[in-house]
């Protein structure tokens, strides 16, 4: 039976509303500081902690509820007749429901760059005691989500408030314990240890919803949020419009829109379980959609399509008549959502202006264990290449090899990408040999290769590569060299009058 509850929340959502509620269950309502006197003001009957412990609230709040007398309350076992005993002979009253939510840690480091400011709001009290709570839930109820209140005053009145009910309260105590203290644990690392890789590494993630399901029907899936996120990202994007997001649009639509923040002008990205079949820049969305599509038309359908700059009602047209599964980009113009609302399944993902931050981590789950690395790759200019053959590439294969480096980052190896100007023509991705993935991207690009230049993710490990490129027409190659037939590659592309440079800088995704 619940006869006293312990009430001490920062989110003060709802709170009025359910303790009215207890109170007119007849149930004793203990609370602390602004707790207490949001209460009081709402006409709510509020023992203070102190006139229970008889010791004031100290340290400018900090020691409030830190106190044999309250935490005595929490832990005992109700069936044990020595906690009893010693519950009555010290004359402390049982606590049978304890409210809590913390100090917004997250809140503050994302508002403020103070430190000082960010240090107060970590609290000690609340999750005391929700463990303690949570640690004696055969006797007690915890709650700290405040989208509970409701089920609880429901199981109360009902008097069904079982063990199953406890423990499920129990649990969500326990994980919101452990979420706020990595979240702490996170800001300390990254502001004081100043190591990217420290012996213990915890994350910690928030579910967005539940997924009908993974990348195949019979899996099980979520989507689940990291905290503090400091950029633009899917994560962070909102629907607008369109069917439920499926795992797979998630991870396409994740890879497209990081494709296109690698680049400052108008740039399009249309990809295929999780694989460019097309990208292009142009000097406005619309010019860079259309060539992007037009790389591979076939492979287009039902893809999801990325933008760097905002969905306009030009660009919104050329889309109309195709099948895409997911939009994602900046921000969407309103004559733009007038035309799409029309294709009602069609998802959109607005995820406002860009803001790259590539300090998080790549993580990557193998079985029983966790693959941590950076994300940031070097940026090359022309300056940064190494010029190896006889010709010297033009200023405008130059720019256009540049062009296809950044788009080879997103490409599952082995890969390579040819492209003219702006635009890819030809994508070869996912290949277990080299010469294989350039003929593939050749096969791709439809008679279009003629006159490309091409980029290669890793060294070419025999000169085949190189005398496929040539015979569909490529005149440059950007490819990172190291190995140790660098000079028969170099050889075979100086036979075919071919330029070649060298970055320096391999693009292996696995």
């Amino acid at each position: 039976m619940i006869k006293t509850a312990l009430i001490s929340v920062s989110n003060k959502e709802g709170i009025v509303d359910f303790a009215k509620q207890l109170t007119k269950l007849g149930i004793r309502i203990i609370s602390t500081g602004n707790t207490a006197k949001l209460l009081e003001k709402a006409n709510i009957k509020v023992t203070l902690v102190s006139e229970i412990t008889k010791f004031p609230e100290m340290l400018g709040g900090r020691v409030k509820s830190l106190h044999p007398v309250i935490f005595g309350g929490i832990l005992a076992d109700r069936k044990n007749k020595k906690h009893m005993q010693e519950l009555e002979k010290l004359k402390i009253e049982p606590i049978d429901l304890v409210v809590v939510n913390f100090y917004p840690f997250e809140e503050a480091c994302i508002k403020s760059a103070k430190m000082r400011e960010i240090i107060e709001n970590i609290d000690i009290g609340g999750p005391s005691l929700a463990r303690a709570a949570a640690k004696n839930f055969e006797n007690i109820l915890v709650i700290v989500d405040t989208k509970d209140y409701s089920q609880v005053l429901e199981k109360i009145k009902s008097k069904k408030v079982d063990e199953r009910f406890r423990s499920r309260l129990a649990t969500k105590a326990f994980l919101e314990v452990a979420r706020y203290n990595v979240i702490i644990g996170r800001y300390f690392t990254n502001s004081f240890l100043g190591d990217v890789f420290p012996e213990i590494y915890n994350f910690t993630f928030k579910k967005l919803q539940a997924l009908r399901y993974g990348e195949n029907p019979h899996q099980k899936a979520a989507f689940y949020k990291s905290f503090l996120v400091p950029e633009t990202c899917v994560s962070t994007a909102k629907q607008l419009q369109g069917k439920e997001l499926s795992y797979n649009n998630i991870l396409d639509a994740n890879d497209a829109f990081e494709l296109v923040k690698d680049f400052q002008e108008p740039t399009a990205a249309v990809i295929k379980h999780t694989n460019p079949s097309g990208v292009a820049s142009a000097l406005n969305i619309e010019e860079a959609y259309k060539k992007a599509h037009e790389t591979d038309p076939v492979s287009a359908f039902g893809s999801v399509v990325a933008f760097n700059m905002p969905c306009n009602a030009a660009v919104a047209k050329l889309m109309k008549p195709l099948f895409i599964e997911v939009l994602i980009c900046p921000k969407f113009e309103k004559k733009a959502l007038e035309i799409l609302q029309e294709k009602k399944n069609l998802r959109l993902l607005e995820t406002g202006p860009i803001v790259k931050d590539y300090r998080s981590l790549d993580l990557r789950r193998v079985v029983g264990g966790l693959l941590v690395q950076t994300r940031q790759y070097p940026e090359i200019r022309e300056k940064d290449l190494k010029i190896v053959t006889k010709r010297k590439p033009t200023k405008e294969e130059l720019k256009a090899l540049i062009f296809a480096w950044k788009v080879n980052k997103h490409v599952k190896s082995n890969s390579i990408v040819l492209a003219k100007e702006n635009a890819t023509v030809g994508i070869g991705a996912g290949q277990m040999s080299r010469v294989d993935a350039v003929k593939l991207a050749v096969m791709k690009s439809e008679g279009k290769s003629q006159g490309s230049v091409m980029s290669s993710d890793a060294f070419f490990p025999f000169r085949d590569g190189i005398d496929e490129a040539a015979k569909a027409g490529v005149t440059a190659i950007i490819q990172p060299g190291g190995s140790i037939r660098d000079e028969e590659a170099i050889q075979a592309a100086n036979e075919h009058n071919l330029a070649m440079v060298f970055s320096g800088i391999r693009l292996f995704r696995h």
